[in-house]
C-alpha cells in the first residue's frame, strides 16, 4: 500500500509547488495592466447639438462627473457621483423633475448656472471644488484641459469663461 502511496503523495505535492510557481509568474503580469490603466482627466465631445464635459478615464463609461449643454443655455445639466460644490446646485429633487424610466426614481441630475463661481473656477484657475459620498475635493485641469473647458463654456454660449 505505501508503493502508492508515496509516489501518489509526491506527483500532488510537485503539482502544486508547480501551480504555486506559476501564480507567482503571473502575478507581474496583472501588475503590469494595473499600470497601464489610463489616469482620470477632463474630456470634451459633442453629441448632435449637445456638448459634454466630462472627468474620467477617456473613451469609458467611468466618469466621475459629467456637465451637459446646448448652445445658448445658460445652465448645465451634472451628472456623476461628485458634484460642484456650490450652493447654487439645483438637484433634481428640487424640481419637478421627471421620473428616470429605468429605476423609476428621480432622475439623478443637478443643474447649475454656466456663471456659477465654481464653474468659473474651473475655466479661470483650473480647478473644480466638488462633493460626493467620499467628502469635498478638488479635480484639477491641466493647460490642454483648460483648453476644452473654456471650449465647453463658449459653445454653451456665455461670454467669458
Amino acid at each position: 500500500m505505501f508503493k502508492f502511496a508515496i509516489p501518489a503523495v509526491a506527483a500532488l505535492g510537485l503539482i502544486a509547488v508547480a501551480a504555486q510557481s506559476r501564480a507567482t509568474d503571473a502575478a507581474p503580469e496583472y501588475a503590469s495592466e494595473a499600470v497601464a490603466i489610463s489616469p482620470m482627466g477632463w474630456h470634451l465631445s459633442h453629441e448632435g447639438r449637445m456638448a459634454k464635459l466630462a472627468y474620467g478615464v477617456a473613451n469609458s463609461d467611468q466618469l466621475a462627473l459629467m456637465m451637459t449643454c446646448q448652445p445658448g443655455q445658460a445652465q448645465a445639466v451634472v451628472y456623476g457621483d461628485v458634484q460642484p460644490a456650490s450652493p447654487r446646485l439645483i438637484r433634481a429633487s428640487m424640481t419637478t423633475a421627471a421620473i428616470d424610466p429605468l429605476s423609476g426614481g428621480m432622475a439623478d441630475e443637478s443643474r447649475i448656472s454656466l456663471r456659477d463661481p465654481a464653474l468659473q473656477a474651473l475655466a479661470t484657475r483650473g480647478k473644480l471644488r466638488v462633493e460626493g459620498d467620499a467628502g469635498q475635493f478638488e479635480l484639477t485641469a491641466g493647460p490642454e484641459e483648460r483648453r476644452l473647458v473654456s471650449e465647453f463654456f463658449a459653445y454653451c454660449g456665455t461670454e467669458t469663461a
